[in-house]
């Protein structure tokens, strides 16, 4: 749970309890949340929204850091920056049970808030990684062969271009960027599918 005094331990029990359920994750829901209306509440809202609507795992306040898990469910996971938040997101795809319980939240009295804007930016580039590794962990081959191709595509028809242009223009190779173009997209796209040959582990929070 957070330092900040907003977060009342009294709602331990509450979640305890649902873990006594069978459940083994139980993310506490800030439901009458006492915070500011627009920088932080609406904010908090459309991340919320996004993060479930692309990862499939619903729930209403992924920032609430009032939690209780079971041991197995965090073994194995690491996270930075603020990764913390899609932690419901990574036991639900290894196969945890998740519930959300409403818990109480107070105004804050001490400190300063940095929750802004570029917050919400944070959080929408680490729910690109958390995708991509999602998605991609075992098939990378995917994503960095996609660009290999087009890249080998792009050198070929700089090949092409070169050519034609010292048949048709009568200027030698040198006198163009058009070679140093494709040798440049034919080792791009060697190292791409290097790369797409990768092994990334399967479970997206070994970050």
């Amino acid at each position: 749970m957070d330092g900040d005094l907003q977060n009342d331990p009294a709602d331990i029990p509450k979640l305890l309890a649902k873990l006594d359920e069978g459940y083994d994750l139980v993310s506490g829901w800030r439901k009458d949340r006492q915070d500011h209306p627009i920088k932080r509440n609406f904010l908090s809202r459309v991340a919320n929204g996004l993060i479930s609507r692309t990862t499939g795992v619903h729930l209403h306040d992924y920032g609430c850091s009032l939690k209780a898990y079971r041991r197995e469910v965090l073994e194995g996971i690491a996270l930075y920056g603020e990764m913390h938040r899609f932690i419901p997101v990574y036991a639900y795809w290894n196969g945890a049970r998740i519930a959300e319980v409403p818990v109480m939240h107070y105004a804050r009295q001490d400190g300063v808030s940095n929750y802004g804007l570029e917050r919400v930016v944070k959080v929408v580039l680490d729910l690109g990684v958390v995708l991509f590794l999602h998605r991609y962990a075992q098939k990378p081959i995917y994503v960095f062969g996609l660009c290999g191709l087009f890249s080998w595509a792009v050198g070929s028809l700089a090949t092409v271009a070169a050519v034609l242009y010292k048949i048709l223009g009568e200027k030698s190779f040198i006198q163009t960027p058009l070679p140093l173009i494709a040798v440049a997209m034919f080792f791009t796209g060697a190292v791409c599918f290097l790369l797409g040959l990768a092994v990334i582990p399967r479970n997206p929070g070994h970050l």
